[in-house]
């Protein structure tokens, strides 16, 4: 891919982001496979997702101790409970200066336990629905497979965790689109080049909300606008709500988005078993 595709994929970026951040898109819908409350049906979101998903059970199916009992369902004895996070809106009324009275809403971070359906004695499991049909591309498997990355699907949610080394993706199926699958795909193997024993980008220095996590999503941002161009998708922007946080460094260092070109490049090279630069690669120092 010749300097100016990869300048003219950067600047369409740009004016993105000159328009300032727009709402997170999230180009998966929830399938059968995604932690979901038991009685509810409704799939946990944020970071009940990731904890659920770290939890190492393959049913989907969870409820707290009570909402098992009042289904006729037994927790096994000896099993540990999963603890997940809500917040809760609280109302509360005071009186101001002038005599009225003031109504200020807040949120209250709850804590509650559950269970998965492996750990009690349902008699039958919750099935897993078949998946829809998916269009794989050859060659775009084919590069995915060659990077020797880990990559287990399904569930909610789309990451790269540092501690074991793995990337996590809902199904195939349940994208909008072949491409968006191969577009996330894409964004979380950029995020996988930055490991240590690879391009070594520091992730460790990222926590959510600071400018290092903000950075570290544009460079894998680019990273996959680089490859879908590369391999003709189309694929939507994924990250743009961390795009005001960034903006804010970007104007800070004007050479930010030429530091990002770079490692985003470099990151694409990687994956592609490229290995030689074509944007200075003394930009990303």
């Amino acid at each position: 891919m010749s300097n100016a595709v990869y300048q003219k994929v950067t600047d369409s970026i740009i004016a993105q982001l000159e328009k300032g951040a727009i709402p997170w898109v999230k180009p998966w819908r929830a399938d059968s496979t995604a932690d979901k409350n038991f009685i509810s049906q409704k799939p946990y979101q944020g970071i009940n997702t990731l904890i659920l998903g770290m939890a190492g059970f393959t049913s989907p199916a969870w409820a707290t101790y009570k909402q098992w009992q009042e289904k006729g369902v037994q927790v096994k004895k000896g099993e540990k409970a999963t603890e997940i996070v809500f917040f809760k809106q609280v109302t509360k009324e005071s009186v101001n200066d002038s005599g009225d009275t003031e109504s200020n809403r807040f949120a209250v971070l709850k804590t509650y336990f559950v269970f998965n359906a492996e750990q009690t004695d349902i008699k039958i499991m919750p099935s897993v629905e078949p998946s829809e049909p998916f269009n794989p591309i050859p060659a775009i498997e084919s590069k995915i497979k060659e990077t020797g990355a880990i990559i287990n699907h399904g569930g909610d949610a789309a990451f790269y965790m540092p501690s074991s080394d793995s990337i996590q993706l809902p199904n195939p199926s349940a994208f909008d689109s072949d491409s968006h699958y191969y577009a996330t795909a894409f964004h979380e193997l950029a995020h996988w080049t930055g490991a240590k024993h690879r391009l070594d980008r520091q992730l460790d220095k990222g926590r959510y909300g600071n400018p290092a996590y903000a950075f570290e999503e544009l460079v894998a941002e680019i990273s996959a606008a680089f490859l879908c161009a590369d391999y003709k998708i189309q694929g939507d922007l994924r990250h743009a709500g961390y795009i005001e946080s960034w903006l804010k460094a970007c104007r800070d260092d004007n050479k930010a988005i030429f530091k990002a070109a770079a490692l985003a490049q470099k990151a694409a090279d990687f994956i592609k078993n490229e290995g030689a630069l074509s944007i200075d690669e003394s930009l990303a120092a």
